[in-house]
């Protein structure tokens, strides 16, 4: 794991914070977005008062360097995996309430980020770093230690899979389709060709759009939903979708839609600080990551749990 440790001039940084970071870079925020990465590293370098920079080659080196962070303010440079993964380490290590995080978002999956407020250019989320001002936030933690930072679904939604990418011989047909197109001049094409084009583009039109289902998504499902203790439907009424998600002051929002014949059922919606789901093994989807299957799971929600740097104001 390589570091680096930078000191700002006081003569030509004269309004630095006096703070003391660690930088610590996902190794997949480097790969994908090299120069947001430098560019991030050049701010917060220029701006306060030392920056230790960690280059992590992997999670263990990623959560050793956090462990080791002392009493440097941690600011992490990557995607939304990169967050749920120290805000998941912070609270193995139980170390979650007495830390400010500073984020800045770097890579393709900021979905998250975004929801949270995070700024997500390389110099407007270095600058918050900077100069922001931490929140404090509420999440949910589970019964067997998870965190969840923005919402839980149950079944997890497919995630779409983009297309592939147009075959050698569609691109081929196509380009003997123009003008000067084979060597009998302009608008020239061969019989065989004509026929392969017509074969390629039927099964390109009638190929449906894919998408990654994970097993056991599909489907309505039979599951009993308890808010504090309080059964919001039970095992007797199918539901398309069950999610939950961390709101104000230390609660759980839960809305439950349940599987609608004909007219469209109203999803029921209630609140607590317990939020209890069983039945059938399921699998649900914790922010970004895919979980199970399991017979029950219990989510607590949690007030002010975790602080994040946001941009003042």
């Amino acid at each position: 794991m390589a570091e680096v440790a930078t000191s700002a001039s006081s003569s030509a940084n004269s309004s630095a914070r006096s703070d003391q970071l660690l930088v610590v870079v996902d190794p997949v925020a480097r790969r994908l977005d090299g120069e947001s990465v430098r560019i991030a590293k050049d701010v917060l370098s220029a701006g306060a008062a030392h920056t230790k920079v960690c280059l992590p080659d992997g999670p263990e080196e990623f959560a050793r360097a956090l462990r080791r962070r002392g009493s440097r303010r941690p600011v992490v440079v990557g995607d939304d995996s990169a967050l749920l993964r120290t805000v998941a380490l912070l609270h193995r290590q139980r170390e979650l309430a007495g830390c400010a995080l500073s984020v800045v978002p770097v890579g393709s999956a900021l979905g998250l980020a975004r929801s949270l407020g995070l700024p997500t250019g390389a110099v407007a989320a270095a600058r918050a770093v900077l100069d922001g001002a931490e929140r404090r936030l509420d999440l949910l933690v589970d019964d067997s230690d998870g965190v969840v930072l923005g919402a839980v679904g149950i079944p997890p939604a497919p995630v779409p899979v983009p297309a592939p990418a147009r075959g050698r011989v569609e691109a081929e047909s196509d380009a003997g389709t123009g003008s000067g197109a084979g060597p009998g001049g302009p608008g020239t094409v061969r019989p065989w060709l004509r026929s392969c084009q017509s074969f390629v583009r039927t099964l390109a039109s009638s190929r449906p759009a894919r998408t990654a289902v994970t097993p056991g998504a599909a489907g309505p499902a039979r599951l009993r939903v308890e808010v504090d203790g309080a059964t919001l439907v039970d095992l007797d009424q199918p539901v398309d979708a069950v999610t939950v998600m961390p709101g104000a002051g230390g609660v759980a929002v839960v809305e439950v839609r349940p599987l609608s014949v004909g007219a469209q059922a109203s999803p029921l919606t209630a609140s607590g600080r317990t939020v209890t789901v069983s039945g059938a093994h399921f699998r649900y989807r914790a922010d970004a990551v895919v979980c199970g299957p399991v017979g029950t799971r219990t989510w607590v929600a949690r007030e002010g749990a975790w602080g994040l740097t946001l941009p003042a104001g």
